[in-house]
């Protein structure tokens, strides 16, 4: 790895990267723990944050042993420290975004692995970059929202970096910003040895959800339940539904113009309902480069960790004979307007996709509580573009897009006429 080595002198620990991981208790949290752990001979856990399960933290603070963690919900906080090995500290203001910049912050931090939702990371993220540490990130909010501000400070790094070597894994915005997505993840995977003037298209693939054969009928009886029986990815609550909306794969369109510096019109979707095929990279000599994987979100997690180097890992190789077959279609942005919403914000600006992402969140929410149907959810996302994404400052500052994502959360909170039920 090329983040600053501990200066830890026991055998065995002095290269070790010293990592902090916000949001641990949560689906990516899990599995980054469950990945540390096992390379515990490369990675030592300085720092857990999460956010209300008290009893879940002190369980991964028991097999990591980090100096400090933070519970965003104090309530949880005498269980917490009831159940903590000694030498553990508790963060004070736990649930602040102060309390997340002073972990992702401290000096004996190198990674900052971010498996946090909402804005509340968007502090954490420039406050670490700025620190000069790496930062492998899940979360939508830090590329959809801040973009122009996240990749700013990575180049900036990054180009610090170079004009000491230019070889190093630090000397571009990728080895500081390293993205978790599986999709993300494989477009990184194909560009690896590549140049960019040599790319000609992103290619994004979709498993299409639950209702990728649903007709508008059906689609406007969807459950809550149904949402989340996703066909091939065991996720979170939000992002499975993001994916059957198609919302997932419009923010992560928005991603890859950041992380990769490409227009809109140079990043495309297909639905691959196998989740065999991640993503792909064509060329402009017609090679098209794609990464294949067992659908496991351990893997992204273990190259962004380790990258540029791999290493063994209980993820299985996907089977060819076993799969046997490998199918794509496009997307139809009829029935799954989500996708075209979120790549017209993108083309607006960071106010638009700012304001998608912030009720977007929404929009699921009241969804899973009943108050909004499942046609509703994009309804309210062209709704927000349109009220808020407009605006002469599409390059907002970090107190700018807060003062937004508030306005957005507090215009579409409650049910409103023509957003669905």
């Amino acid at each position: 790895m090329s983040s600053q080595p501990s200066t830890d002198s026991s055998p065995g620990v002095v290269d070790r990267v010293r990592v902090a991981v916000l949001g641990s208790t949560g689906s990516i949290g899990r599995q980054t723990v469950d990945v540390l752990e096992r390379l515990s001979n490369r990675f030592e856990v300085r720092c857990l944050a999460a956010g209300g399960n008290a009893a879940l933290l002190a369980e991964q603070a028991a097999r990591l042993r980090p100096r400090e963690v933070a519970l965003a919900h104090s309530g949880g906080i005498p269980e917490l420290r009831a159940a903590l090995p000694a030498g553990v500290n508790i963060a004070v203001d736990a649930g602040s975004a102060d309390a997340l910049e002073a972990l992702a912050t401290r000096a004996d931090v190198d990674m900052v692995v971010v498996g946090t939702a909402g804005v509340v990371s968007l502090g954490p993220v420039l406050a670490a970059l700025r620190a000069g540490k790496v930062v492998a990130t899940a979360n939508k909010e830090t590329l959809v929202m801040a973009g122009h501000l996240v990749m700013g400070e990575a180049g900036a790094r990054a180009a610090e970096v170079a004009a000491r070597d230019a070889r190093s894994p630090l000397a571009e915005p990728l080895g500081w910003v390293r993205p978790i997505d599986s999709e993300h993840s494989a477009i990184w995977q194909c560009l690896a040895g590549e140049r960019m003037r040599s790319v000609a298209r992103l290619v994004l693939t979709a498993s299409g959800g639950p209702f990728l054969d649903a007709t508008t009928d059906q689609l406007a009886a969807v459950s809550p339940e149904q949402a989340l029986r996703h066909p091939t990815w065991r996720m979170g609550a939000k992002i499975t539904v993001d994916s059957a909306t198609l919302a997932n794969k419009g923010l992560e369109v928005v991603e890859a113009h950041w992380l990769y510096d490409l227009g809109y019109d140079a990043i495309d979707v297909v639905i691959h309902p196998q989740s065999v095929v991640h993503s792909a990279v064509q060329f402009v000599d017609g090679s098209l480069k794609a990464q294949l994987g067992t659908p496991d979100m351990r893997l992204p997690i273990q190259y962004a960790l380790t990258y540029p180097e791999r290493h063994p890992s209980p993820v299985a190789a996907p089977d060819l004979v076993a799969t046997a077959r490998l199918d794509f279609r496009a997307p139809d942005e009829t029935r799954f307007p989500a996708l075209r919403i979120a790549r017209d914000a993108g083309r607006i600006g960071s106010r638009a996709t700012a304001a998608l992402i912030s009720a977007d969140e929404v929009a699921v929410g009241r969804f899973l509580a009943g108050t909004l149907d499942f046609p509703g959810i994009p309804h309210v996302l062209e709704a927000a573009v349109t009220r808020f994404g407009e605006g002469a400052d599409q390059a907002p500052d970090l107190a700018s897009l807060v003062e937004l994502d508030g306005e957005v959360r507090d215009a579409f909170a409650a049910p409103a006429a023509g957003a669905g039920r």
